[in-house]
């Protein structure tokens, strides 16, 4: 007849379930570390975008300006053109009347080609300044793409990095999952979507829980540290264990993670 196996221990799930918090902390500051880097990536993207769209804009913006100085110098060639026509016009008046007429002409066109000139001015001068800004935008771009090259380089290598130690260490977690009983799995797993740093299971130092200020009773102590059942902080919900047990799962799981 087949031996049956033995039942674990509730210390031996307290153990396993510590370890598996050990674990899922070290899984969280992988994911934190890892969750950084993407943000300042992206951020890094958003501005090389930016830079991009604004010198996209100065090519536009010039473009359009010299079209316009085009214009402007072309009507002042026709202005030349119709003051040389009417010049040669003075020159075979009848009257007054039409002598003066043509010189308001002539005036007129004078007038176009000052007010063009000063307008051709003004645009080559706003060329010169979106030249400048073409300038140290091209800088500014060729830095934060340098910039961004690095960060992504750097996320590729956390990445392949980090990853292959999650999955590792997930693996281990699927492990001590399975010593410490499902039905205290879940009620791990429900405690930490339930609290801030994600700390389930904590160990009682000096009277009190982790995390906590609120003083646990001599007798609840004793009971933690006989480890014979699951005691749960009245305050927080958290599963609590003794610092000695605490403290020797944390240098057993030191070596698990440093592969020892």
């Amino acid at each position: 007849m087949a031996k049956k196996k033995a039942e674990t221990t509730v210390e031996e799930k307290l153990r396993a379930l510590y370890n598996l918090q050990l674990i899922d902390t070290r899984v969280d500051e992988i994911r934190n570390v890892r969750g950084e880097l993407p943000l300042e990536v992206d951020d890094l993207e958003a501005e090389v975008a930016g830079l991009e769209k604004r010198l996209s804009n100065f090519g536009i913006e010039v473009a359009a300006y010299e079209d316009e100085i085009k214009t402007k110098k072309n009507s002042i060639e026709t202005s030349k053109e119709l003051i040389k026509k009417y010049k040669e016009q003075q020159k075979n008046v009848r009257n007054n009347r039409e002598y003066e007429s043509l010189n308001k002409e002539l005036e007129y066109q004078e007038l176009e080609i000052q007010l063009a000139e000063k307008q051709i001015k003004q645009l080559s001068a706003l060329i010169e300044q979106k030249n400048e800004g073409v300038v140290e935008t091209t800088t500014k771009l060729e830095e934060r793409k340098t910039h961004l090259k690095h960060k992504n380089d750097e996320l590729d290598a956390i990445l392949a990095e980090t990853q292959k130690e999650e999955d590792i260490l997930l693996e281990k977690s699927k492990e001590f999952a399975a010593k410490a009983d499902e039905r205290l799995v879940t009620a791990y797993q429900r405690i930490r979507t339930s609290v801030k740093n994600g700390l389930a299971i904590v160990s009682v130092e000096r009277g009190a829980s982790g995390g906590s200020f609120f003083t646990i009773p001599p007798q609840v102590q004793m009971e933690i540290a006989s480890r014979k059942k699951i005691i749960t902080d009245e305050h927080s919900g958290r599963i609590l264990v003794d610092k000695e047990l605490a403290d020797e799962q944390e240098t057993f799981m030191q070596g698990v993670f440093s592969g020892k």
